[in-house]
């Protein structure tokens, strides 16, 4: 788009960029590079001890502030963001780009009052199994506090966005992620992991329940299929531990760890037979996307938020069962080329990181024009 205005934004909320983590990381990596080619200056704000520990990543001026998260656990996410919100209060931003709400909205009072706050409220945290009831109880709290006191909120999917006009009678743009149409496989990626292609099937995820990952590997397990399953992800945390314990030594089941090269990983996408897809909270998942772009044949939970996305073009999953039994009555890849192809167009025509970013640019302008005529 054509414009007369160059912001200077400031993005927080992240572990920070280049992406070592999730869905947050992956849009601020994309989002900032994308803002800095469109002539804006971007800062990103990163965990002291990001593998990163440069200044300024393909344009993007980064700030590394301390995150305790290490030594004292999730109570530690507080205190980053207090920190990298105590520093954007010091610095001139025309917008200052919240990605999520969980641990940075119980400081609304200290968000800075020069510029715009535009919050992206991602999903219902506080229906993630992996919060205690009084966690839950918070994450309530604090998704009300961004919705009444952010300037302008940003819903990743249409089904939040209903939702906080429902809860809150609050409006807001809908701005999903987006992905890359990935067109340039290579089968020999493959060898390192004793793999062929099309021979096996695979998820990503992070290892929480609420990602249905044990369901998929009871289900896998009980379809009597002879491929095997490839899990991607972190298994350090305490379900991956679980989950580790319980099943690594199951035949067919194979746990790979966190996978980072986008080569890698888009080549094991490419090539999975299936690829499962569990993620039952939250907006318009970053993974699924990257999954649709990799022309994977998707097996995706049966929740509004997928299927909004997916619609007719995957396999619906509720519980093993479900599971067991799409994997019985697969036949092959090519009966279904068609949901393979309609999802490559969507990559192409809606979920696309040129599209995201110019909707991105268009509400920060649009956000600082508003604040302005207060």
């Amino acid at each position: 788009m054509s414009k007369t205005i160059s912001l200077k934004v400031g993005i927080l909320g992240t572990r920070g960029i280049p992406n070592r983590y999730g869905g947050f990381e992956q849009c601020a990596e994309y989002l900032a590079a994308g803002l800095v080619s469109k002539g804006h200056r971007v800062w990103v704000y990163n965990s002291h001890d990001h593998e990163y520990q440069g200044k300024e990543w393909n344009g993007v001026e980064i700030i590394h502030c301390y995150d305790p998260e290490h030594k004292i656990g999730t109570p530690g996410q507080f205190i980053y963001d207090l920190n990298c919100i105590n520093d954007a209060r010091k610095r001139n931003y025309d917008v200052l780009l919240q990605l999520g709400y969980t641990s940075n909205s119980i400081w609304y009072r200290l968000w800075p009052k020069y510029c715009s706050n535009v919050v992206n409220m991602d999903g219902l945290e506080w229906k993630r199994s992996k919060y205690s009831r009084q966690a839950q109880k918070f994450l309530r709290v604090a998704e009300k506090w961004a919705a009444q006191r952010g300037d302008v909120l940003i819903a990743d999917s249409v089904g939040i966005q209903q939702y906080l006009k429902d809860t809150y009678q609050k409006d807001s743009f809908f701005i999903p992620y987006g992905a890359e149409i990935f067109d340039n496989p290579r089968a020999e990626v493959l060898s390192k992991y004793g793999m062929q292609p099309f021979g096996y099937d695979m998820l990503i995820a992070r290892m929480e329940p609420e990602n249905n990952i044990e369901a998929i590997i009871r289900g896998h397990s009980a379809s009597g299929t002879d491929k095997p399953l490839l899990i991607v992800g972190k298994t350090t945390n305490e379900f991956g531990s679980y989950l580790l314990k319980n099943y690594g030594k199951t035949a067919g089941i194979h746990f790979l760890g966190a996978i980072y090269d986008a080569e890698i990983i888009n080549n094991l996408r490419y090539y999975s037979r299936l690829y499962f897809h569990g993620h039952s909270v939250g907006g318009t998942n970053p993974s699924l996307l990257e999954a649709m772009g990799c022309n994977a044949l998707i097996v995706a939970h049966a929740n509004p938020f997928n299927q909004a996305v997916l619609g007719d073009d995957a396999f619906y999953f509720n519980n093993e069962g479900d599971l067991s039994e799409i994997i019985k009555n697969f036949t092959s890849r090519p009966v279904y080329e068609s949901k393979m192809t309609n999802n490559i167009e969507k990559i192409r025509t809606r979920y696309n990181w040129p599209n995201i970013v110019d909707e991105y640019e268009a509400v920060l302008i649009e956000s600082v024009g508003r604040r302005k005529k207060i």
